[in-house]
């Protein structure tokens, strides 16, 4: 559960703070934005160190899946944009990659 909460806060950060870019150079808004968004990607870096696991690679595959359903989750919250069956289709495969990652023995 822990390292779900981890993953969770990491996609907020990297979210977050990859959108302070976007909202600032795709959407005109203050170029101070990205001061914040600076902040968040720090949190979202650190975070990802937290999780409990050997490879780095590993860490950061297994989270691909959490940050797919996190996007989803922030283009309906925040773009107000509803995700479609594909959309819903799309994270249910990432997150099956995201257990078979994270459940796996990984012996050799």
């Amino acid at each position: 559960m822990q390292t779900f909460v981890l993953f969770l806060v990491a996609a907020l950060g990297e979210i977050s703070g990859c959108y302070a870019f976007w909202a600032t150079f795709r959407l005109g808004k203050s170029i101070l934005l990205i001061i914040p968004g600076i902040l968040a990607l720090i949190i979202f870096a650190f975070t990802l160190t937290k999780i409990d696991a050997s490879n780095a690679g590993r860490v950061y595959a297994a989270y691909g899946g959490i940050y797919i359903l996190s996007s989803l989750i922030w283009l309906w919250l925040v773009e107000g944009v509803k995700p479609d069956k594909y959309d819903l289709l799309g994270v249910t495969i990432s997150l099956i990659g995201t257990v078979v990652i994270l459940f796996s023995p990984h012996r050799w």
